[in-house]
């Protein structure tokens, strides 16, 4: 069984309070939920109005399918206009 993470920071573009973030950061997290079926989270930057830090976990049996499938996820969220991806990191373990 390979467990792997992934934490996405992302700038909220337009995003000028925290309902304006919450809206966003909830509706693309329900979104990843559904289509990838993964388990997602804001994990920090939960006060600042324009940043979000995303932890995504997904456990598999196969290596090349986790890889797969957090390559899909940020290539989901890049194509989302309201948000742009800062930083990202994977971890597998």
């Amino acid at each position: 069984m390979l467990v792997a993470i992934c934490q996405i920071e992302m700038l909220i573009i337009d995003s000028h309070s925290l309902k304006d973030k919450r809206s966003v950061v909830k509706s693309l997290k329900e979104r990843i939920r559904q289509k990838f079926n993964v388990s997602i989270a804001e994990v920090a930057e939960n006060d600042h109005h324009s940043l979000a830090l995303l932890g995504v976990a997904i456990v598999s049996n196969n290596k090349r399918h986790l890889e797969q499938i957090f390559t899909k996820i940020l290539t989901f969220i890049e194509q989302d206009g309201r948000v742009e991806i800062v930083r990202q990191l994977f971890e597998l373990g």
